[in-house]
């Protein structure tokens, strides 16, 4: 690495420049653009999320404050508040949304060594939906509820590497279940979604894909059972059932027998059913599977916790889906540069660490050395010694 780059400027290098070009030629964003390319926007967006900015004025000074440092880093020059809000404004958000997949696409295979600790040949995705607040007074076009703004981000991640592969961005009133309708099924895969997503025309649609589902039942479900297999009631199984469904709308929306499993947990003294059209799967494994879908949750918690997607720097529909998409480029970025640099740390401490150093002429794995340098530095010092000499 040259030591006279930022450290901003080596990780950008991480993401194709020329695929960020195509998208943006895909919808004209740079038509007529005089200053503050969409490239430029990018990385003013990309250092807001690194390094925790909280406005617009915010990122213009935070900039302006290394000006002598913004030309090695990408920006022709000085970021100014009414031209970047102008931008999140006008830009078609689905040129950031476009290179955020083909961020997916790299960083996808980089976690395919993960080890689910499943023995199964197909890849687990989960599914779910996190609703964003957003004011009602500011955000109109977002009315959720009497006095309460929202948008929902519906999002599909995959399971063993925590990357996610689908990602939508609709109104607060928009139910979870319509984003089946947006998903491509993959066959041979295994779908987990809790019970909101119960809707048996779409479940029977994903079956006749080939994909698995596992899915928690609802209580009144209405059904028949065909037949029973015996279970090993020691860890925790209760039942593994074949079913029909008897409902006079289920059982038209979905024609073929299912299976239906309980399982207990003693650690939290509760019980779970589950539905599933794959037959062959052991029971337990089925559990297994569904509890792998708290890996969407805590992709939810992390982007919440350690981006800025709960305050936005612009009003309209267009802004906030900029800014959603960028900050889920920069969480992919992150993800990328934590394997092709062999780092250690989690997600969230190279982030600390990044939004610190960000224009620092360092190598950037230096820079990661030095981290782990002072950690064991500080650890050592807080050792007691036995002779003091």
């Amino acid at each position: 690495m040259n030591h006279g780059r930022t450290v901003f400027a080596q990780i950008i290098e991480y993401i194709s420049h020329n695929e960020f070009r195509r998208c943006v030629e895909r919808y004209d964003g740079d038509l007529r653009v005089r200053t503050l390319t969409c490239w430029e926007q990018f990385l003013a967006m990309a250092f807001a999320q690194l390094t925790y900015r909280e406005s617009l004025r915010d990122i213009e000074v935070s900039l302006a404050a290394h000006r002598r440092k913004l030309y090695h880093s990408g920006f022709r020059s000085l970021v100014r508040k009414s031209t970047l809000a102008d931008a999140n404004e006008l830009r078609d958000w689905r040129i950031y949304a476009d290179f955020a997949q083909t961020l997916i696409q790299i960083a996808r295979p980089l976690y395919s060594d993960s080890d689910l600790g499943l023995d199964l040949q197909g890849t687990v995705y989960a599914l779910d939906s996190t609703t964003i607040d957003l004011c009602l007074a500011l955000f109109p076009w977002a009315s959720f509820r009497r006095a309460k703004g929202a948008v929902k981000l519906h999002t599909m991640i995959d399971v063993q590497s925590a990357i996610p592969v689908f990602i939508d961005i609709t109104h607060g009133k928009i139910h979870d279940v319509a984003a089946l309708d947006h998903i491509v099924p993959e066959p041979g895969s295994y779908l987990v979604m809790d019970r909101g997503y119960m809707d048996f025309a779409r479940l029977y649609r994903l079956a006749q894909a080939f994909t698995y589902f596992v899915i928690r039942a609802r209580s009144d479900l209405q059904f028949q059972r065909r037949r029973s297999t015996p279970v090993d009631k020691s860890v925790g199984m209760r039942s593994d059932q074949t079913i029909v469904l008897t409902g006079p709308v289920t059982s038209r929306r979905y024609p073929a027998p299912l299976r239906r499993i309980t399982y207990y947990s003693q650690e939290i003294d509760k019980r779970f059913v589950f539905l599933t059209n794959d037959f062959f799967l052991p029971s337990l494994a089925v559990t297994e599977i569904y509890r792998r879908r708290w890996q969407i949750e805590l992709f939810f918690k992390w982007i919440k916790q350690h981006l800025r997607i709960k305050r936005f720097f612009g009003t309209s529909p267009n802004s906030v889906k900029t800014q959603v998409w960028i900050a889920v480029a920069v969480y992919l970025l992150v993800a990328i540069l934590k394997k092709q640099l062999r780092l250690d740390q989690s997600l969230h401490t190279i982030l600390q660490i990044l939004s610190t150093t960000l224009f620092e002429k360092t190598p950037v794995q230096l820079v990661f050395q030095r981290y782990d340098e002072q950690i064991q530095i500080a650890h050592s010092s807080n050792q007691l010694e036995l002779f003091d000499f």
